[in-house]
């Protein structure tokens, strides 16, 4: 069984705003905002909520004519962000009249089928203009926008809940999904076809070989298996000409599609921030978590680089998924390969336990007797008992009690903590929440799951 959150792309030519209704929504500057065009270089994908519905929001790079590789890349990426989005937002320039960039961006829009959004933004900028022309971009509904004065978001956020697709469990009989993910050239598509046996992904030398996700399904130790092995993702800036970047909606995909997912790092190349911001999607999406050094047979320096001494600095560049076990393979020598089917099962089983209440809510005393919560503005949180969700793929907990919102973070990571090494749950992410004790569990919504009919 699978969660799935709808995914919501913001697409147009450069310097129409996305950036800034991305990072309206998510109500911090996630993504880089200028002046200048064709600041964004990169999707940026961000877990978003409105109203309990919950989806991802990814911001693309602006659209324009392939004068060169570098641009020609940057439409393949939005291309692939119109064909795996369930909903599309269009997003043109009130004081601007309509671009051949901008019916190119409707056009491709429309192609695909999706649910599409025409988004007007700027209209602080163009207050006694005549919008009527844009419907002849052909797109319903329009939304009329500023995002430096926060207009008509509500509107864009309340329209979007009413037709995207609730966040679903998809059921899939007894079969794991493992994603293979990392930066381009450390050897997913050798490893996947280690994995899978066979030569169904190309192998070459170069960055950038895998375009889509490939997949294959295999049966290990009498249960069917799918592999998913996803184009690399590229760093910020790093272009290659002629070679396609990875587009991180791809690897969204792959990821809300997984039961585990494996992130393979070079043993040449590690501690690189990219990879870090990889495991960082993972554990946003609750998913279970492999760190994999790839390329071990190679490693530059066995003698200095042993092992023991780099855990140690991997455990440290990961401090924020410590849960998630290390594993160093060779796809040549075929070295601890097997192992990660092995690792995989293992989370799924943790992925699946079951703590009795009665159980939870002895540890939960027992750690409010050890540490109580402190609360902030001088709000002190009671926490009165815990459950945990039957219906939930990730491990999740709901605790309910009194003053809950001044729970500090910090206070909800010792919780966490506590809760691993008294249970397990190595290999997973899992999920804590905090609601006010008057609301039910048994028969009300949960937090994380859609609404109950």
């Amino acid at each position: 069984m699978a969660k799935k959150l709808p995914i919501v792309a913001i697409v147009g030519r450069a310097n129409v705003g996305k950036s800034s209704l991305f990072n309206a929504i998510l109500d911090r500057r996630e993504a880089i905002v200028a002046r200048e065009a064709g600041t964004t270089r990169d999707s940026i994908a961000a877990k978003a909520e409105y109203q309990d519905q919950h989806f991802w929001l990814v911001d693309t790079a602006g659209i324009k004519d392939p004068e060169d590789d570098f641009e020609f890349t940057i439409q393949e990426q939005i291309t692939q962000a119109a064909d795996s989005a369930d909903v599309i937002w269009v997003m043109v320039e009130a004081d601007v009249p309509i671009t051949t960039e901008d019916r190119r961006v409707a056009k491709m829009a429309l192609k695909s089928k999706k649910p599409v959004f025409l988004i007007i933004n700027k209209v602080d900028k163009a207050k006694h203009a005549d919008l009527s022309g844009f419907d002849r971009l052909g797109i319903k509904p329009i939304i009329r926008t500023s995002t430096t004065q926060s207009t008509g978001i509500e509107q864009l956020l309340g329209s979007l809940i009413k037709i995207v697709p609730k966040a679903t469990l998809q059921e899939d009989d007894d079969r794991l999904h493992i994603a293979i993910l990392g930066r381009p050239n450390v050897g997913k598509s050798m490893l996947f076809n280690t994995l899978a046996k066979k030569q169904q992904a190309i192998v070459a030398d170069r960055a950038g070989t895998t375009r889509d996700i490939n997949r294959a399904v295999v049966r290990y130790e009498g249960r069917e298996v799918e592999l998913m092995d996803t184009a690399g993702i590229r760093r910020n800036g790093k272009i290659e000409v002629g070679i396609e970047r990875f587009s991180v909606i791809r690897a969204l995909s792959a990821i809300e599609s997984a039961d585990v997912c494996m992130l393979l790092m070079d043993v040449n190349e590690l501690n690189v921030q990219l990879d870090q911001k990889i495991a960082g999607m993972v554990k946003d999406a609750g998913k279970g978590l492999i760190l994999v050094v790839s390329k071990w047979d190679v490693a530059e320096d066995k003698d200095a680089f042993t092992r023991d001494a780099l855990a140690p600095q991997i455990a440290h560049n990961y401090d924020f998924v410590p849960w998630a076990p290390l594993i160093f393979t060779s796809s040549v020598t075929g070295q601890n390969v097997t192992k990660i089917f092995d690792l995989a099962f293992d989370i799924d089983t943790e992925r699946h336990k079951q703590i009795a209440t009665r159980d939870l809510n002895k540890w939960l005393r027992l750690a409010i007797d050890a540490h109580p919560p402190a609360g902030l503005k001088g709000r002190s949180p009671k926490l009165n008992y815990m459950v945990q969700e039957t219906d939930n793929p990730t491990p999740a907990f709901k605790i309910f009690g009194s003053q809950t919102k001044f729970v500090h973070w910090s206070y909800r990571r010792f919780l966490e903590r506590r809760l691993r090494d008294a249970f397990g749950y190595t290999g997973t992410a899992i999920q804590i929440w905090f609601i006010e004790k008057h609301i039910a569990h048994k028969h009300g919504n949960s937090p994380t799951l859609p609404e109950r009919k």
